[in-house]
């Protein structure tokens, strides 16, 4: 498993003073929130994505992928009942795949919880037939740009669809694509009844993608998670992909967030689960 940590928390850095930073932490990757580029994708011309490509490159970092991906443009919906409204969104989303292959990035996180609630009068039979077809072309683009879209289960207090790891993997096994996966996020799975190595256990091999932060909406190792029986359903179920930093409280910073989470995530999974076990 390789540590990266999502780009949002460098707030006004620029990406290139990103990825030096973390690789000076020993992060191996970042993941990238478009909205911290360009209000849409399509601002973004095949040079500037290369010269981004070519910069992480330089400082030995991966560009993971993209997450938090409708945040902008405005007016994008998943399941809206304007059907004008999906294809925006649909076509957008190919759009987002071919940026994410552009800049060497293999994982899409779909979260964007305001842009996937029921609207007034739309059912959840409705928004799930709607919120497919808005896929449907993505996934196709995906397959053939070698990304990985990965739907991510969040919250009641966020969204009000698809809330767990079973529903998210309900939502994409129809699809039979080795491109369309779900995400695993600590955060949001301590909001479900189970516990979190029963869903890891559970949701394998579904997840193409993980998620470090704790309830608190803190980096890993700031609040009470315990990640010791994390890493060992993860190693337990073969899990070999990014264990990725994201975090929604910034207060103490990038340089503290950055390297507090990797210090611990060091910790907790090079002895064995031990979070309490000293780093050498």
């Amino acid at each position: 498993m390789k540590f990266a940590i999502c780009n949002e928390i460098y707030q006004n850095w620029r990406l290139e003073e990103v990825f030096a930073h973390a690789a000076r932490l020993g992060y191996a990757g970042v993941e990238v929130a478009p909205f911290t580029l360009a209000d849409s994708v399509n601002e973004i011309p095949s040079a500037e994505r290369q010269r981004l490509r070519d910069a992480a490159a330089r400082h030995g970092i991966e560009v993971v992928g993209l997450h938090w991906l409708l945040v902008k443009p405005e007016g994008l919906h998943l399941n809206h009942p304007d059907a004008a409204i999906r294809r925006r969104t649909a076509a957008y989303f190919c759009d987002l795949v071919d940026c994410c292959a552009d800049l060497g990035g293999r994982v899409m996180v779909v979260g964007s919880p305001k842009q996937r609630s029921l609207l007034p009068g739309v059912s959840r039979e409705q928004a799930w037939e709607w919120t497919a077809a808005t896929f449907h072309d993505a996934v196709k683009r995906a397959e053939d740009r070698g990304v990985t879209i990965c739907l991510e289960p969040l919250a009641p207090a966020e969204t009000n669809f698809i809330n767990t790891a079973a529903e998210a993997i309900e939502f994409v096994r129809p699809f039979g694509s080795e491109r369309f996966k779900i995400i695993l996020d600590v955060k949001a799975m301590c909001a479900e009844s189970k516990p979190i190595p029963q869903i890891i256990r559970e949701s394998w091999p579904h997840f193409a993608h993980f998620h470090a932060n704790d309830r608190n909406l803190k980096g890993p190792g700031f609040g009470d998670v315990d990640f010791g029986p994390i890493v060992t359903a993860l190693r337990e179920v073969g899990y070999d992909g990014w264990v990725s930093v994201e975090v929604f409280r910034f207060e103490e910073g990038p340089e503290v967030i950055a390297g507090r989470s990797i210090e611990y995530l060091r910790r907790v999974f090079e002895n064995g689960g031990r979070p309490d076990v000293a780093h050498s």
